[in-house]
C-alpha cells in the first residue's frame, strides 16, 4: 500500500495500515469460495460502507451544530465547541490529519481507496473483468476502447 498518495494513510501508523489491508485480503480470500451471489452481496455492503471522510464530516457537523444550538439555548460557553471542531475539520481536509482520525482508524474505519480496493478485488474474483482484452502495444487504442465497453454497466 502506498500511503504517500493518501494523506489519511500517511497520517496513520504503518502497522495499522497493514492491519487494515491484511483484514481486507482475508475477507477477499474468504469470498473466493463463495458464490457469485454472495460476492455481489459483499460488494453491495462495500458500496454502503461509510468511509473515513463521511464519518469525520458527520461527527464534526454534529458536534458543531450541537455547540451552536446549546450556545443559543443554554449558555454561550457552548459556542466554543464549533470554534474548536471546525478548524480541526479544515485541517483534516487540508493536511489529512485531525485528532479523531487515529480513533476512527483503530476502529477499522477505512478510506474510500481501501474500500474500493476490496470492492474491485471482489469484482475481479467474480469475473467482472474477464471480457477486458489483454494489453498489446500495437492495438493500444482498440484495447482501451474494448476495456471501456467491457466496464459498462
Amino acid at each position: 500500500m502506498n500511503s504517500e498518495e493518501d494523506p489519511v494513510q500517511s497520517s496513520t501508523a504503518e502497522a495499522l495500515n497493514e492491519q487494515i489491508e491484511v483484514q481486507a485480503k482475508l475477507r477477499v480470500g474468504g469470498m473466493s469460495i463463495q458464490s457469485a451471489d454472495e460476492i455481489t452481496r459483499r460488494i453491495e455492503a462495500l458500496d454502503a460502507e461509510w468511509d473515513i471522510e463521511r464519518w469525520l464530516g458527520c461527527q464534526a457537523s454534529a458536534l458543531a451544530l450541537s455547540g451552536l444550538l446549546l450556545g443559543l439555548v443554554r449558555h454561550k460557553k457552548y459556542f466554543l465547541l464549533p470554534t474548536l471542531v471546525l478548524p480541526l475539520l479544515l485541517n483534516h481536509h487540508l493536511n489529512g490529519w485531525c485528532p479523531p482520525l487515529a480513533v476512527f482508524r483503530r476502529l477499522g474505519i477505512r478510506t474510500r481507496k481501501e474500500i474500493d480496493h476490496e470492492k474491485y478485488a471482489l469484482k475481479a474474483l467474480r469475473g467482472d473483468f474477464a471480457n477486458i482484452p489483454p494489453f498489446n502495444a500495437t492495438g493500444e487504442q482498440n484495447a482501451a476502447a474494448q476495456a471501456w465497453q467491457a466496464a459498462r454497466p
